[in-house]
């Protein structure tokens, strides 16, 4: 078996949730012994992982360029996954004319059009509304869940969205979340933690707003009760506006770029992730979960993660109730460590790789031997590719020429 993936980006597992994501699924193709190629249009980026390494090809494509029609008709793959919505508006009409048996999978991440409407919401200062969803790249991104033959949904609370909302068939949605190897053997316990982690690329919106919070309002709330406490702030590709943040004599902490987040976030005793807006599964809680690290976060934060109210530190949505909570939780063992003992749980019974990638890979199994009658169900989905396929393709060719002038 061959599987294409076409990446929004070169997956870096150190900078991003989405990149260890990737990481985890190539994993999962590669253990299956299926010849992987990576292509990506974008720049090869600082911290990206030798995916050559690995055995798997790596090829820089371009937009808007037959040079991939000659790519793909060479490769000639059984399966080909997008990574990201955007990547299927590229390149889904050269897949569907070049390669129309090959399977095509979308990998969401999350609901980007979620994330912005929410983000659009809190700039306004409004409580979203279920119409604030339906805008245009609502529209764009579940044409793209329809063009696909099935789609890797990362978070149930978005599952139940694009169902219940948006009336997409569950049969064309497959619940994949973060698959985790379990929690850290070498934990330091309580005593052996000290200060407050927050972490995040700082290139993603939700991050850098959760930072700025901190620094302007809930950090001053916890130093003024914890004076000799710190907060390291971690991510990668900090914008000079980010590091200007840095102020020792508050104890405001910003490190920027980290080689082993999970190696600074054992020695953490509190995680901080003050999201206000966002979607899908927030990696640095599954780190801070694995690592035995509670975590003071939001509703938001905690979305999609939670079920029976277990959850691994305390939620607030409001500057004050996040700093107190802070600052209860830093002094109080036993609760500190029940707290980390429902991380563990979380992982262990909600994010265990080798069941997650069972079902994901015998259900990828399930739709190649069922292809046809597959997509003879979902004419919704035959009926986008015919029409918006072509718009797509004649805009593509109209810029081909345009750039070759």
């Amino acid at each position: 078996m061959k599987i294409l993936i076409i990446g929004y980006v070169w997956p870096e597992p150190n900078s991003s949730a989405a990149g260890s994501r990737m990481m985890a699924l190539i994993n999962s193709f590669v253990a299956e012994q299926w010849q992987v190629t990576f292509a990506s249009p974008a720049q090869l980026s600082e911290h990206r992982t030798d995916l050559k390494a690995l055995d798997i090809d790596e090829v820089s494509i371009e937009l808007n360029n037959g040079s991939f029609d000659e790519f793909i008709l060479k490769l000639k793959p059984d399966m080909v996954m997008f990574d990201r919505f955007m990547m299927e508006e590229q390149f889904g009409w050269r897949v569907e004319k070049h390669c129309p048996d090959a399977l095509r999978i979308l990998d969401m991440e999350d609901a980007h059009f979620l994330r912005q409407a929410r983000q659009q919401a809190f700039k306004k200062q409004q409580t979203l509304a279920p119409q604030d969803l339906h805008t245009e790249l609502a529209i764009r991104e579940i044409a793209a869940i329809h063009r696909c033959d099935i789609t890797l949904v990362i978070s149930k609370f978005e599952m139940a969205l694009l169902q219940n909302q948006f009336g997409i068939p569950a049969s064309i949605l497959h619940y994949c979340p973060f698959m985790l190897d379990g929690v850290h053997a070498d934990n330091p316990d309580f005593e052996q933690r000290q200060h407050f982690i927050s972490i995040g690329n700082f290139r993603h919106e939700p991050n850098w707003d959760a930072v700025l919070w901190l620094k302007q309002q809930i950090w001053p709330l916890i130093r003024k009760q914890l004076p000799q406490a710190e907060l390291h702030v971690y991510g990668a590709y900090p914008p000079k506006k980010a590091t200007d943040l840095h102020h020792p004599k508050q104890g405001f902490l910003v490190k920027g770029w980290v080689e082993d987040a999970k190696k600074v976030m054992q020695q953490a005793r509190i995680c901080l992730a003050p999201l206000r807006f966002g979607a899908g599964l927030k990696g640095k809680l599954a780190d801070a979960m694995q690592c035995g690290t509670p975590n003071i976060t939001t509703d938001i934060g905690a979305e999609g993660f939670i079920e029976d109210d277990q959850w691994s530190g305390i939620i607030a949505n409001e500057a004050d109730n996040f700093a107190d909570a802070a600052v209860s939780l830093y002094s109080a063992r036993s609760q500190w460590q029940q707290y980390q003992q429902n991380g563990y749980d979380v992982i262990e019974q909600r994010f265990a790789k080798v069941l997650i990638q069972k079902q994901f890979i015998q259900q990828i199994n399930h739709i190649v031997e069922n292809l046809a009658e597959h997509r003879q169900r979902h004419f919704t989905g035959m009926m986008l590719r015919h029409h918006s396929m072509k718009s797509t393709q004649y805009m593509a060719q109209w810029i081909e020429a345009k750039n070759s002038k």
